[in-house]
Formats: structure tokens, sequence, C-alpha cells
């Protein structure tokens, strides 16, 4: 296979807008996680669905692979070129189409991201609230089904895409959904194509939910003796109804990484950091309520706060764990790893999981999203070290087969990418197989982010 006859009939309409720069090549071959540099041949930036269309059509036509970019923030290695061809970088696609406040929804492109969509909605007393941390793109986000944070209450991507526009491997331009709030009519493409971590199609268009942005909100953090009564707790909470904004837990080794990163004082021991939205009256009740279930399980009192600096440097503090616990171990690099489990065997995947870590040469500090049964392992690997590097593959390849056993997923939100390939037929069996058919149908050259996903020929 050559690039050489795409890349000439690409450069003829895109110009400078198709590059091979050392430099940018390098840049799109780079992942957030262990991956390898993996070189694309050319790096695109459209401006339209037409260009996207007609580089869909050009790379067909010469069977060269296409791969979407967004803020290259994936942890699975989902953007990286394993069989070269071009990246499609959307970052000139950034533009918020239409914000219909009475609808509550929003028309952008793929290229906006999170923060900037936050920004423009701010005189609408409207807010996009998926937050996966990073200030990943919306696009890069429907891809991967991504969540986070506030999952536990506003759901993930696939809750909040309503409808989007695609190109497919033949150039072809399909719209899916509409802003209707629900519909009858025939099979779900939208649901299809999030989090398909564009093997089916490029998105160059996406309508979103938009939700209310509270009267009042409340945060806090507690600690907790051990894993399982934070859990404990947890659940209680859940089966009372109390509405969580986000409940997040914290390890004890993650505790320690923050009071040195972020200048607190942290007990090294397991914490839950939580937020409440609603009108004052009732998140004040919340907090109330939720303190007397931590008290209740041998938990610190529950200190919270509604002013909007003490919430802020709290979330801050929690969105830079990553930061935190890589500069717990100076010159390390990160394989980053997460798994979902139903929320009754939490405790027992996370305490697990830790006695696995305390067993081998390497840290891994834990942090999740402790409302949806998610966490994520951060294990810290010197980059000249092979042997750490084994290690940690292995730690995160016991990790997914305890989640597949206790009846949960080898990946709540990070995607399956290049990193959980391995785990799909187990959690999919011949499910995984009609996927592959679906991408044959709709990709018969496997053009589309080649290598990923589905089973490979």
């Amino acid at each position: 296979m050559t690039t050489a006859p795409a890349l000439e009939a690409l450069a003829h309409f895109l110009g400078e807008r198709l590059t091979r720069s050392k430099s940018e090549l390098e840049l799109h071959g780079r992942s957030e996680s262990h991956f390898p540099l993996t070189l694309p041949d050319a790096v695109a930036y459209p401006d339209t669905t037409e260009e996207v269309a007609q580089i869909m059509r050009v790379c067909a036509a010469h069977d060269c692979p296409v791969v979407g970019w967004g803020a290259g923030s994936s942890l699975e290695g989902h953007g990286l070129a394993v069989r070269g061809g071009v990246v499609v970088d959307f970052t000139r696609m950034n533009r918020v189409l239409q914000i219909r406040p009475a609808d509550m929804d929003v028309t952008l492109q793929p290229g906006v991201t999170r923060e900037a969509l936050n920004q423009e909605l701010r005189a609408t007393g409207l807010m996009f609230p998926v937050d996966p941390g990073a200030n990943a793109t919306l696009g890069g986000m429907a891809m991967t089904r991504a969540s986070g944070t506030t999952a536990v209450r506003y759901g993930t991507m696939r809750d909040n895409v309503l409808g989007l526009q695609v190109v497919l491997a033949d150039g072809r331009v399909i719209r899916t959904g509409t802003r209707a709030r629900k519909s009858s009519a025939g099979y779900d493409l939208t649901g299809l194509l999030v989090g398909s971590e564009g093997t089916l199609g490029l998105v160059t268009e996406l309508t979103l939910r938009l939700h209310g942005i509270p009267e009042a909100t409340s945060a806090g953090i507690c600690a907790f003796p051990d894993m399982q009564a934070a859990v404990t707790a947890v659940m209680d909470t859940i089966q009372m109804g109390i509405p969580m904004a986000r409940i997040e837990f914290v390890d004890a080794a993650t505790a320690r990484a923050f009071s040195s990163y972020a200048g607190v004082e942290m007990a090294e021991a397991p914490h839950l950091l939580v937020e409440f939205h609603g009108s004052p009256d009732s998140v004040a009740q919340d907090a109330a309520r939720f303190a007397e279930i931590v008290e209740d399980h041998g938990g610190s009192p529950f200190r919270w706060s509604a002013r909007e600096e003490e919430r802020r440097a709290l979330w801050a503090m929690r969105h830079n764990g990553y930061y935190a616990i890589l500069a717990s171990r100076p010159g390390a690099r990160a394989l980053v790893t997460d798994i979902c489990v139903p929320i009754s065997e939490l405790a027992r995947a996370v305490e697990e999981t830790q006695a696995d870590i305390a067993a081998s040469p390497i840290p891994g500090p834990i942090l999740g999203h402790v409302g949806d049964g998610n966490f994520h392992a951060i294990l810290l690997i010197d980059p000249d070290s092979p042997a750490d590097l084994e290690a940690a593959k292995a730690l995160s390849h016991r990790m997914a087969e305890r989640a597949l056993a206790l009846g949960g997923t080898s990946t709540g939100e990070h995607g399956v990418g290049l990193g959980k390939l391995a785990y799909m037929r187990a959690e999919h069996g011949e499910g995984w197989d009609v996927m592959g058919e679906i991408k044959r149908a709709l990709d018969p050259k496997g053009l589309l982010n080649p290598g990923k996903l589905v089973p490979q020929g």
C-alpha cells in the first residue's frame, strides 16, 4: 500500500492544510499513555463537512487509512495511525453553530472543547455537564463515549448526544437522530456511532443535550478507615435517593499525593469527594443527610461548603490528580487503566487491585467515580525500565480479568483503542463478531481507524 497518490490528490485541494512536517507528524503520533510514537503519513486540517467528505472519497479511492483526531487526550491509543495514512485533525472545525435555550440543546462542530462550550453557554443559564477531566473535544468525547465525575447524575456522552452528522467510509454524509427527546423510528444509529472510536465514520457535527445550571451547589470531603466503609456509605446514599451530582473516591496513596502536590492536609486514608446540586435549602439538607451516613460508617466529619472558591479548589485538586500522582514519582511515566464493576463489587475490586499493586515492584495510586463503580489505577513506571512496563501491563491485565469476573467491563470510560482490544472477545463473545460485521458493512476496506475496536482480519 502506498499513500503517495492519495496525498497528492489531497494536497491539490487542501494546500498547506495538508502537512507532512516532522513536528506535526510527531504531535499526532503521540499518546497520553505508554504507547510508542506512531507516525502517520500526513495530517489534514479540514474546515467543512464537504472537505471531510472529499478527504474520505480520495482516501477510499486509493485505499489510504484515515484516523480522526480531537485533542489527543485519549488514554488507550485511539488516535494512533498504526497502519499509516492520514490523520484528520478537527482543530479548525471548532464553531458552536446554534444554541437553542428553549429546547435546551446545542449544535456544534467536533473540534469544540467542553470548556469552550461552557464558556459560550454562560449567558444562557445552561451547561454541558459531562466532564472527563481533560479539556477534550466534544467530537472525541462522543467517539469514546466519555463520561467522568458528573456521570452519576447527568449520565455519559451516550445519554447526552441527540444527533450526529457523519462522513462514512465512502464519503457519504448522513445525519442521525433528531432534536426530539425520544423516537421509535428505526435503528439507533446515533447510539451505534457514539463510542465507535472513529471506526465507522468521521463526525463533523453534533447536537447535544444541555442542562440547567443549578441554583446552588455544595461540595465536601471526608475520610474513612477503609475502602469497604467508604463504598458502603455510597451505596446507602444511593439507596436513600440522595441526589449526588458527583461522588469520587481516592485511596490513601492518592490522598498522600494530593497533600504533597496541592499543599493540603489529607489523612493517608480513603476519601470521598462529594457534590450536590439544587436549591440552597436542598443542597444543605442533602449534605446534612450525607454527613449522617458518613458518621454511621465510621468516617471523619463531613466538611462541606457552598462557597464557590472552596468548591472549585476541591475539584481542581481532583482534576489535577493525574499530575499529583505523576509528581509523587519524579521522572515516571504512567500507564493509566480503568475498569467498571457493579457497585456492590467495587470494594472487593479495589482491595484486590491494591493487594496486587502492593505485591508488584511499582506504585499505583487509585481514584475513581465511586457512584458508577468505575475506578482508575495510575501505574507509575520508569520509562527506561522494560521490567516496570511489563509489571504495569500485568497489573492492568489482572484488573481487566477481575472486572469481567465480577460482572463488569474492561473499560468504564477510557474506551478500547489499542489497550483493551485483547479483552473484547471475553467481554462480548459472539457480539464482538457482530461488531466486526457492522464494521465491514460500513467500511469494507477497513480504512477508518484500522487496528482498533473490532476483530482484526
